[in-house]
């Protein structure tokens, strides 16, 4: 019987490459050349320091551009609030999203049971696993939820025959 998992995964090296070239870069821009801004990873967060917000907004950008070309979602990283830190510095934390939470696991399942597909989905630890006996259906069931959840980044993988 056909399967596939459906998960949420980011590439964690990818994540670390991406902000050491943002970094280098921040260390050789010429607006940002002889300021105290900084980029840090530090286990899921990102930490962003600025001097001001327009210091923020920049290197905020140069992260996104990094981790787009690295080839890491958008949709996994969450921008939180700026917050004063010592001596006039902004700081600003960036969660990386690593595997579905529970509501979204249920979220996903609930969208395939309302299918009108003969399909069959479990819920296996941070994964959905979905079933069925055609291929077609498998892929409709997909197309689905790339429509439906396209606000989380949704990888399918372990495709069985």
């Amino acid at each position: 019987m056909p399967s596939f998992d459906v998960v949420s995964k980011v590439d964690t090296q990818e994540v670390k490459n991406a902000v050491d070239q943002a970094r280098r870069e921040i260390g050789t821009r010429y607006d940002l050349k002889d300021t105290k801004c900084s980029v840090e990873l530090t286990g899921p967060l990102i930490v962003i320091m600025a001097d001001d917000q327009m210091k923020l907004n920049a290197v905020q950008e140069i992260v996104r551009q990094k981790l787009a070309k690295r080839g890491v979602s958008l949709k996994s990283v969450e921008f939180k609030d700026a917050q004063a830190a010592g001596g006039d510095m902004l700081r600003q934390e960036v969660a990386v999203k690593e595997g579905l939470k529970e509501e979204e696991l249920k979220q996903i399942n609930k969208l395939i049971k309302n299918m009108k597909v003969k399909v069959s989905s479990q819920i296996q630890g941070d994964q959905v696993r979905v079933s069925g006996k055609k291929r077609d259906d498998l892929q409709s069931a997909i197309a689905h939820l790339k429509k439906e959840m396209a606000e989380v980044d949704l990888q399918f993988v372990n495709f069985r025959d």
